[in-house]
């Protein structure tokens, strides 16, 4: 009886917190930017566009997670509100200041005991729906990267209708071997300097387009150089356009890059200095 007294306390707090900041004086926004110049540049608009799904494939350690939570970060900067729907349960909330991410800013979502995938699937899915249908958050992250995770057909029509009614952004973070159904998918792989980002698919008839991004672009945490001197990314300008869609081919694989560090970003990140505000040398 305390238990789901408490429950209930909690979530009034959560729906007045949310009430209050939504209240908050802000500008309208079209699109929501990541910050990150070179991707921006990529989208007709400047950045993701909102009322849409934007789904970040690629494989561990490709820099979509950083990405996410950089987009993440710029919407707290136009005082809006953010939610993260984390599907692996490793996300690392302490250590997203050093992302720009304001922790007050931002509602983190963990799937519920120990289920099998296809459930926890369902449950995820089902949490995103709410926070999109809402129309508090201007941009809601869906975590998919845990194996056996994936959204069933009916499920990702249900998001992009609540995206497009809402107005509000999703970002699927997708594995390279099991991608969803966004409108717009930018492929991620990691290379030794940094990211390379390409849109492999746009509902926007626009052109095939890639970028290279280096890791200080995305924040701290990069993977050391000399770790991976053997990989290079491929020769580019910063934004190259006139090639048409390829269907990526399922069974292409791809290196690991630098362990834990790399795959988890919004974890691994070095959390800011506290010696001076705790008067130590």
């Amino acid at each position: 009886m305390d238990a789901a007294r408490g429950n209930a306390e909690t979530v009034e707090r959560l729906r007045a917190r949310i009430q209050t900041l939504r209240a908050a004086p802000r500008t309208h926004l079209a699109v929501l930017r990541t910050g990150v110049a070179a991707v921006d540049a990529l989208l007709p608009a400047g950045g993701f566009p909102l009322g849409q799904v934007v789904e970040l494939w690629g494989s561990a350690a490709s820099g979509r997670t950083r990405l996410a939570l950089r987009a993440v970060a710029e919407a707290h900067r136009a005082l809006r509100l953010a939610a993260y729907v984390d599907g692996p349960g490793e996300l690392y909330p302490p250590a997203l200041s050093a992302l720009g991410v304001n922790p007050a800013r931002l509602l983190w979502v963990r799937p519920a005991g120990a289920t099998a995938a296809a459930e926890q699937s369902t449950q995820l899915g089902w949490a995103a729906l709410q926070l999109l249908r809402s129309g508090a958050f201007v941009c809601v992250v869906l975590d998919l990267t845990h194996p056996g995770h994936r959204l069933s057909p009916q499920a990702s029509k249900r998001l992009l209708d609540a995206a497009s009614q809402a107005g509000g952004l999703l970002l699927l973070l997708t594995p390279e071997e099991a991608p969803a159904d966004g409108s717009l998918r930018l492929r991620m792989s990691a290379g030794p300097r940094g990211v390379h980002v390409e849109v492999v698919r746009s509902r926007q008839g626009m052109a095939a387009r890639f970028a290279d991004v280096p890791w200080e672009a995305l924040g701290p945490g990069g993977p050391p150089f000399q770790e991976l001197a053997a990989l290079a990314l491929p020769n580019s300008s910063s934004a190259v356009t006139g090639r048409p869609f390829q269907r990526p081919r399922t069974s292409e694989v791809r290196n690991g890059l630098c362990g834990i560090q790399g795959q988890r970003p919004g974890r691994d990140v070095a959390l800011p200095a506290l010696g001076a505000g705790l008067g130590l040398p």
